[in-house]
C-alpha cells in the first residue's frame, strides 16, 4: 500500500485552494483542439465534492442560457489548469443537489461574508 500512496503523492497538486461546498469558483480547463491547446474557463457553484487523495472530484454547476450545466472535475487532473475562488458560499448541506430544481434568484447561494474577509 505504501507504493500506491507514493505514486499518488507524485501526481497530486500542491497549490489547490481550500474549496468548500457552495463556493463560486472559476475552473480553468485545458482544451485541445486539433494540434492547438487553449484554456477555457468554467464558472459556477460547487454543489458536490467526493473522493480523497488523487481521486478527489468537484461537481460545478452553472446556468447557461437558462439551462443548468454541470461538470465534474478531477482536482488533480493535468487537464485542470487552475481553480480560483470568486465568492465564498454560506450553506448548511454537504451536497447542494436541491439547486437542480431551482431557477433564478432561488437558485442562488448566500455569500459567506465572514469567510470572504480572510
Amino acid at each position: 500500500m505504501d507504493i500506491i500512496r507514493a505514486i499518488e503523492q507524485e501526481g497530486m497538486k500542491q497549490n489547490l485552494p481550500n474549496l468548500k461546498i457552495g463556493d463560486y469558483v472559476r475552473v480553468n480547463v485545458k482544451v485541445k483542439e486539433g494540434n492547438r491547446q487553449r484554456i477555457q474557463a468554467f464558472e459556477g457553484t460547487i454543489i458536490a465534492m467526493r473522493g480523497t487523495s488523487i481521486r478527489q472530484t468537484v461537481t460545478v454547476r452553472r446556468l447557461s442560457y437558462g439551462i443548468g450545466v454541470e461538470r465534474v472535475f478531477p482536482l488533480h487532473s493535468p487537464n485542470v489548469d487552475s481553480i480560483e475562488i470568486i465568492r465564498r458560499g454560506k450553506v448548511r448541506r454537504a451536497k447542494l443537489y436541491y439547486l437542480r430544481s431551482r431557477v433564478g434568484k432561488r437558485a442562488k447561494v448566500k455569500e459567506d461574508l465572514a469567510a470572504s474577509k480572510d
